[in-house]
């Protein structure tokens, strides 16, 4: 029988993508995290993982698998979570970071009912679409969407964030309806500004995996993703978006989804995020592992 242990290390190379990385996130060796991925292989007579030099993937028995061991994890999670929170009460403060649109409709209630489980508690949630430095700007936690480079910090995957690209019907009717990711450029792209940006960049992925950037311009950019959902409503373009933050308009025909031929904007993925090396105190765990509970079911409705 697999052990959770083992079925954590498999896990994290899932979300990580490399041993490394998911050796930076359990705060093991790559060679531990390799070494219980082959006994986990071993004990369950299924090859679990296609590695090359490029990537590490799972095989197509090992998807359903994976899924079925984060729920698993999951569970066992909010188990101890709830064993800790009978041993102590936590109290102090909590400082936290989410983007805005995201933090407002998905973490803001979930921080108000922790809270209210634990009253000693002063939770604070400061918004932004910006990144944040959590150990110069006092962060606890950080929450973040994206696909994330190499840094000092941990990752936790809460969930996916597959993304569109949409517009109202009012643009796509005075203007060409793309096909391919290069037309892209003859159109008005409502565009996301992070700090520092010079220039902006979209990316698909095929069936295959594979990845191609294109340029993108327009006249209209912002650093708040509700306004460029605002924007999009209006007629004013083409906006790239997580499908979570445009359901309910694709739902009523307000936006309509541009399928470019069997290409996709690259995926990211929601990750709860603290620096390498880090002692959380108990109350940063028991959020921790609440929230990591809370997203193993889905986005709570």
């Amino acid at each position: 029988m697999a052990n959770l242990t083992d079925m954590a290390a498999f896990v994290a190379v899932v979300e990580q993508g490399s041993f490394s990385q998911a050796g930076r996130e359990l705060r093991v060796s790559t060679a531990v995290v390799s070494a219980r991925v082959a006994k986990l292989e071993k004990d369950l007579g299924v090859r679990l993982l296609n590695r090359t030099t490029r990537q590490v993937a799972p095989t197509e028995e090992a998807i359903q698998y994976y899924e079925d061991c984060k729920k698993i994890l999951a569970e066992v999670a909010v188990a101890e979570a709830s064993l800790s929170s009978r041993q102590q009460s936590p109290s102090g403060s909590l400082k936290l970071s989410a983007p805005t649109v995201f933090g407002r409709r998905y973490i803001a209630p979930l921080l108000a009912q922790f809270q209210s489980d634990y009253p000693d508690l002063q939770v604070q949630l400061q918004l932004s679409d910006s990144f944040v430095d959590p150990v110069k700007d006092g962060y606890d936690l950080i929450i973040r969407i994206a696909r994330l480079p190499d840094s000092s910090l941990v990752a936790r995957k809460l969930g996916d964030s597959p993304r569109i690209l949409c517009a109202a019907p009012a643009y796509l009717e005075k203007a060409r309806l793309p096909k391919s990711p290069e037309e892209l450029m003859k159109h008005n792209c409502l565009l996301l500004r992070f700090p520092g940006s010079t220039q902006f960049q979209w990316e698909f992925v095929n069936q295959k995996g594979d990845r191609q950037t294109v340029p993108v311009k327009g006249s209209l950019d912002s650093n708040n993703g509700d306004v460029i959902r605002e924007w999009a409503l209006a007629g004013y373009g083409i906006c790239l978006k997580s499908r979570w933050e445009v359901e309910a308009e694709l739902a009523d025909g307000r936006l309509m989804e541009i399928d470019l031929a069997g290409l996709t904007p690259s995926p990211v993925d929601i990750y709860a995020l603290y620096p390498v090396g880090n002692i959380n105190p108990p109350k940063v765990r028991l959020l921790l592992d609440y929230l990591v509970g809370v997203f193993a079911r889905g986005l709570p409705q």
